[in-house]
């Protein structure tokens, strides 16, 4: 340990230790344990303690004191652990009698902060630090904390319970260390006997019959067969084994969940890999024992096992798509024939009569077996070889999503009495809307028949134009259609929304119109979002062209710009820039409208001026640098008074990111201003341009205040503003290297020239500018500068102001004024 820590060390130790003084804040207490966890890894803990007989004091004086805060008794319990997790060290506060003190029953119980769930968790962690050799197991047992951590299995508090948990499970695996199965049978004699504890324990547990105590035994199990792979875990199964196997025959299933993660933790050990082990039969049997809510995520655990019998797969698989396919029944079949699966989608697979009863139950219990049926495919979908047991029914589950969409609007006909019911409980849901769409997204990666995805475009252009749609819901419209869009351009010929989808487009844009004068904001952000992609996507296609502009979705997106609502404004923006940049205009550029591109970036650069939310002025920002890296013509004629007139605007804006932004800009105009782009419509070759000379580049630089921005900006109290500014700097510097041909010039920098525009520049800092810079002088000014160094530090972490253990004891000092330091007098 430093020197400088061992004299402050006593000085707060007797601070944490005195009930009379403030104690300082949790963090600094964190900070504290991992400082003395990082010197214990490195260093002997005993020798530690011995040279800093203040640790012992501090806590052996933990309780003494009844009204000794609740974070300093968690702390000295957390720290007596670090220490004690070195065996010799373990020894010596045994012989100091402090152990029994801090862990046994005679300890922190006896105090009113033991009513405190800190306490209770420190000295669970102490606990936890300790159990790391032989010493530790034996005290555990003869200091009566075994009994403790039973109890704390049942908590009040679910993060002590947790940890309760934890513990039990690692003292059970330090206890059988280096057990192996020949030398370990069923025999009560011979099990260590912190183990037999531990055991006994569960076993009672799991035979107790109510529900809370067998939580807590397989909640334990499944810690401990999940960070635990030896063999011992065999011999443990096979004692345990039948009492969790006995839970299965009680109706209901107590603890399903906690049941199903213990299963699926032990499948996952390599102990219980073996395809013939007898584990397998018991998840068979737990799959159709537990509820089916309960057995949805156990079938989804299994699906994602890397090693597992086919048939178990093919059994889990059918618990995930059987509630859907009651959906299709309840839809296709006629009344009293609810049990006819549709062909290919449950083959070989056996049905259970239990979801049909759950859809019919409640309300609540159709929805949620619904929804998680939904999810649990979707997750499923993407995992391809590794999950799936057979076919992906890709046909079925799209005609099922499609129905329990149209159940869901009240656009379907059922022709039944189940039909009829799940109707009505699925109206209007939109928790099973969202699910239904998610899904069917999801679903946009496989192919399907040309009359299935005629019927999910319906069904998808109903939502959007229904206004019965949630705001939630027409956002997963949004994006399923999007999804489906790309699922259909990848199979056209020519990447572009086909003949197929056409018809789609030209009912969807009127659909959009109304979408955006909607009065709620997020169906308008939504609306503008979905129309971002779709540009984006397709806005160069003759197709989506002439359907966009038949709409009069282009004005209203213009009109969009001066939406009360800020993130509506910088959709707008990005949406308007988009159609912008592709001729899309709402009045597009013509005889009788020769203006219209320079309106908009007029309108536009009126926005970066007065908004005064940031979202539009970052987008506008983001808009402008994507015109001029694309030559856009708003700005073609003329880039350097585009340039000019947007830097003499942002130079003033007190957004970091949209500074940020600028200097983006910056870089796109130096690239192009330092080596011009060729025309892309030159009807000749393109020719290599000939580089800019530097002088030019300097002055114009200066005259479009670029230069003098990104000077500014190194001072910038935003670190991404500076960092920004140093790289665009750095890049301009490497230019300006003695044999950049600029003293070819014949009119060197004058030292006192040089001297004005670095005192300038100083003065920048304070937000004046500098002022158009000669290339000379700036040249001198750029290679004056440190800006390697500059990057460095500024790479550097925030908390790159001194951080040391040191720094952390000085400052907790200083909170109760014990520093010794000289104190003045102010009277």
């Amino acid at each position: 340990m430093d020197p400088e820590c061992s004299r402050l060390l006593p000085a707060l130790c007797a601070v944490l230790a005195d009930p009379r003084q403030p104690v300082t804040d949790d963090t600094c207490l964190e900070k504290l344990l991992d400082w003395f966890k990082t010197v214990t890894e490195t260093e002997s803990s005993l020798l530690l303690l011995q040279e800093n007989p203040c640790l012992v004091e501090l806590l052996s004086q933990a309780f003494k004191f009844q009204d000794l805060s609740s974070r300093v008794v968690s702390f000295s319990l957390r720290l007596a652990g670090i220490f004690a997790a070195q065996e010799n060290c373990f020894q010596y506060l045994q012989q100091e009698e402090l152990m029994l003190r801090l862990f046994g029953e005679a300890g922190p119980l006896g105090l009113l902060t033991w009513n405190v769930p800190s306490v209770r968790s420190g000295w669970i962690q102490g606990l936890c630090s300790l159990a790391q050799h032989p010493s530790a197991e034996q005290f555990l047992v003869e200091c009566g904390a075994l009994d403790i951590i039973f109890a704390l299995q049942g908590d009040s508090s679910l993060f002590v319970a947790s940890a309760a948990s934890q513990l039990l499970a690692q003292v059970l695996a330090l206890s059988l260390q280096g057990q192996d199965t020949p030398q370990l049978n069923m025999l009560d004699d011979d099990w260590p006997l912190c183990a037999r504890s531990i055991v006994g324990f569960l076993e009672n547990s799991l035979q107790s019959g109510t529900t809370p105590q067998v939580t807590k035994a397989l909640n334990v199990l499944t810690s401990t067969f999940g960070r635990c792979h030896q063999p011992w875990t065999q011999t443990l199964w096979m004692r345990l084994g039948t009492p969790v196997a006995c839970l299965l025959e009680k109706e209901p299933v107590p603890a399903g969940h906690s049941l199903a993660d213990l299963l699926l933790s032990m499948a996952r050990s390599p102990v219980f890999g073996s395809s013939d082990c007898d584990l397998w039969v018991t998840l068979a049997q737990t799959l159709n024992r537990l509820s089916p809510t309960q057995a949805g995520p156990l079938a989804l655990g299994i699906l994602k096992l890397h090693i597992c019998p086919q048939a178990l797969k093919t059994q889990a698989l059918g618990v995930l798509l059987q509630p859907l396919v009651c959906i299709l029944e309840a839809a296709t079949q006629p009344p009293g024939n609810l049990l006819c699966c549709p062909p290919g989608l449950l083959d070989g697979i056996e049905r259970s009569p239990s979801i049909s009863d759950t859809l019919l139950a409640s309300t609540s219990s159709c929805i949620s077996l619904l929804c998680q049926s939904l999810a649990h495919l979707g997750e499923l979908q993407p995992l391809l070889g590794v999950a799936r047991p057979g076919p992906w029914p890709q046909a079925a589950l799209l005609q099922a999503t499609v129905t329990a969409l149209r159940f869901g609007n009240g656009s379907a006909v059922p022709v039944s009495n189940v039909g009829r019911h799940l109707c009505g409980v699925l109206a209007g849901c939109v928790r099973v809307q969202r699910a239904a769409l998610d899904f069917l997204g999801v679903l946009s990666q496989g192919t399907g028949p040309r009359e299935l995805v005629t019927q999910v475009f319906e069904v998808l252009l109903q939502y959007l134009s229904s206004p019965g749609s949630s705001p939630m819901v027409l956002k997963k419209a949004f994006q399923a259609t999007v999804q489906w869009f790309l699922s259909t351009s990848k199979v056209s010929s020519f990447c572009e929304p086909d003949l197929y989808t056409q018809p789609f487009l030209r009912e969807l844009f009127p659909v959009m119109q109304k979408r955006l004068c909607s009065p709620c904001w997020e169906v308008r952000d939504s609306s503008l979002e979905f129309l971002i992609q779709l540009t984006t996507r397709w806005g160069g296609h003759p197709g989506f062209q002439q359907a966009l502009l038949a709409s009069d979705v282009p004005e209203l997106a213009e009109q969009l710009l001066q939406d009360p609502e800020g993130y509506v404004r910088a959709s707008a923006v990005v949406a308007v820039g988009h159609l912008a940049s592709r001729g899309l205009h709402a009045t597009p550029s013509s005889p009788e409208h020769p203006g219209a591109q320079q309106r908009l970036l007029r309108e536009l650069l009126h926005m970066l001026s007065v908004d005064t939310e940031g979202f539009p002025r970052r987008a506008v920002m983001q808009v402008f640098t994507q015109w001029l890296r694309d030559g856009h013509v708003a700005m073609a004629e003329d880039p350097e008074q585009f340039v000019a007139s947007v830097f003499q605007v942002v130079s003033r804006d007190l957004d970091w990111e949209v500074r940020v932004q600028s200097l983006e800009l910056a870089h796109v105009f130096l690239a192009q201003t330092l080596r011009p782009p060729d025309c892309p419509y030159a009807v000749t070759l393109p020719r290599v341009s000939e580089p800019v000379p530097l002088v030019e580049v300097l002055r114009t630089l200066g005259r479009a205040q670029v230069l003098d921005f990104a000077l500014r900006a190194l001072f910038d109290c935003d670190r991404p503003v500076a960092q920004k500014s140093c790289d665009f700097l750095l890049l301009l510097q490497a230019r300006t290297t003695p044999d950049s041909g600029l003293q070819g010039s014949g009119c060197g920098p004058d030292a006192t020239d040089v001297e004005a525009a670095l005192q300038a520049w100083q003065a920048g800092e304070q937000g004046q500018p500098l002022g158009e810079l000669v290339p000379e002088v700036a040249v001198a000014v750029l290679q004056a500068l440190d800006l390697e160094g500059l990057r460095a530090t500024l790479a550097e972490s925030s908390d790159r102001v001194e951080q040391s253990p040191q720094s952390l004891l000085q400052d907790m000092l200083a909170t109760v004024g014990t520093l010794s330091e000289p104190e003045a007098d102010c009277y």
